[in-house]
């Protein structure tokens, strides 16, 4: 689906990513995890196209090289959610949302465009609020509006779509949390690849089928949750002590620090 090789992006002379390899296939979960400071942003962002490299090509989306597709098109295809999103915007919630729409008309949306940021502000919980301000809302509220924009992208015919998200679970309660992560992995259900920045680990362990462990903008790591999310990596990328134990009901690993 996407793969990288010998990923490098130094940032005013400052050596950010080293040498990284990532291949994400369909249908596949990829939690980037590690330390502040360990490059999982600018990965994302590399991988995303969205920081330009002297290397792009070795950088491919659906086996092209990914600086060779129009951007008109590959807005169809894969979709980012940022960290950093504007928290001032003198719109709608509902406006906000379609957004995510916009690749699809030129002037005005139509039902089909409609249906589908109705549907994304549903799946988010947030349609009770489609017709507030959106600089009224809270930081988790906001966040939402933000996942169901990127999700109403999303929302067609193609096969195989890609979505990025940076830190997503920001501002976010427990339940929130939890529905968004469900609502990636039903995204990769269907054939589709999703690509996250993830801070809780047990969270990522819960729901990424691949994780990729970063340290000091190398890859520490690369493998599934029982692979990647053993005490001696952990500690090592973290520099701090961790007890790595099975959920007594599920059975599923579980990281405790300290």
């Amino acid at each position: 689906m996407i793969k990288g090789y010998q990923i490098n992006y130094q940032n005013q002379n400052v050596s950010i990513l080293k040498g990284i390899d990532v291949e994400v296939g369909y249908g596949e979960f990829l939690a980037i995890v590690g330390p502040n400071g360990a490059g999982k942003s600018s990965l994302l962002n590399v991988l995303a196209n969205e920081i330009k490299t002297d290397k792009k090509q070795h950088i491919l989306f659906k086996d092209k090289i990914l600086t060779d597709w129009k951007l008109e098109v590959l807005s169809k295809h894969k979709a980012k959610f940022s960290q950093h999103n504007s928290q001032d915007i003198p719109l709608l919630v509902k406006d906000v949302v379609m957004m995510g729409r916009y690749p699809y008309f030129h002037s005005q949306p139509n039902s089909e465009d409609f249906k589908c940021a109705e549907n994304a502000m549903t799946d988010t919980d947030i349609i009770h609020l489609q017709n507030r301000d959106y600089n009224s809302l809270s930081g988790g509220e906001k966040q939402r509006v933000h996942l169901a924009r990127v999700l109403a992208q999303l929302d067609n015919d193609v096969t195989h779509r890609l979505l990025f998200l940076d830190e997503p679970l920001n501002n976010l309660d427990v339940k929130h949390q939890y529905k968004t992560l469900e609502l990636i992995k039903k995204l990769t259900q269907k054939k589709n690849t999703t690509i996250v920045v993830l801070h809780d680990l047990n969270l990522a362990a819960h729901f990424a089928d691949k994780i990729l462990l970063m340290e000091s903008g190398k890859v520490l790591s690369y493998g599934s949750p029982e692979e990647v999310f053993t005490q001696e990596m952990i500690s090592k990328a973290y520099q701090f002590p961790c007890t790595i134990c099975k959920h007594p009901v599920n059975q599923e690993t579980m990281i405790l620090f300290g």
